[in-house]
């Protein structure tokens, strides 16, 4: 397994494992792209799953998963163009009950946000929060090598690096937003935890973060 393949296979594990242990009756995936959770995980079988992304993308998503059978009990397509779109308003317009706990899931996104970006969403996510929702977001920390070298191949392929958070900013801005982390790890430390067997393919990799967190309020 690549380097790339484990540090994939530890983030689904780490988010798989907030699914589980929240078991809301709404999971939103936030630039959801071709993520699998509902047509894999027999534990979203009561939930409903809201995936939010681009229509392009989207279009393309529903050609690969027609002919694959759903577990969760509902899956609906929130298209979102986040550059001229109003996430409140389509997240409503799709059923998102606002009472009702939600899953969140923010994995593979943030880090191409800007910090005023983030926090607009997470404004967003906070109001359509009742207690005992939870978020799960993957991000970025100031890093050195492994991070500036990633971050040069990714700003050439026209999709630059635009926030980076320390674990303590992470934590006051959900704060701020109502949410209390309750685990906050680097890749290497949640394989540590999670997959052992992974830990030599993730050591370097200690800019990425990954963060439960609990809506108590």
């Amino acid at each position: 397994m690549t380097a790339r393949a484990a540090m994939m296979a530890v983030r689904t594990m780490v988010i798989d494992e907030a699914v589980r242990e929240t078991n809301a009756p709404q999971v939103v995936i936030l630039g959801a792209g071709y993520d699998g959770r509902a047509w894999r995980m027999p534990e979203l079988r009561d939930a409903v799953v809201l995936e939010v992304d681009h229509p392009a993308t989207q279009e393309l998503k529903r050609e690969r998963v027609s002919a694959l059978e759903r577990v969760a009990r509902e899956v609906r397509f929130v298209a979102v163009d986040f550059t001229k779109d109003d996430l409140d308003a389509k997240l409503a317009e799709a059923g998102h009950d606002a009472s009702r706990p939600t899953m969140w899931i923010w994995e593979g996104v943030v880090m191409y946000l800007t910090p005023e970006e983030v926090d607009a969403t997470l404004a967003i996510v906070a109001r359509r929060s009742a207690p005992k929702s939870a978020i799960a977001i993957v991000y970025h920390a100031p890093g050195g090598l492994v991070l500036r070298l990633v971050g040069f191949f990714v700003r050439r392929m026209g999709e630059p690096f635009r926030s980076k958070f320390t674990k303590a900013e992470m934590r006051a801005l959900l704060a701020r937003h109502g949410f209390d982390a309750k685990r906050d790890e680097d890749l290497p430390e949640a394989t540590e935890r999670i997959a052992p067997s992974l830990v030599a393919r993730s050591r370097k990799v200690k800019h990425m973060r990954l963060v439960t967190a609990v809506r108590q309020r």
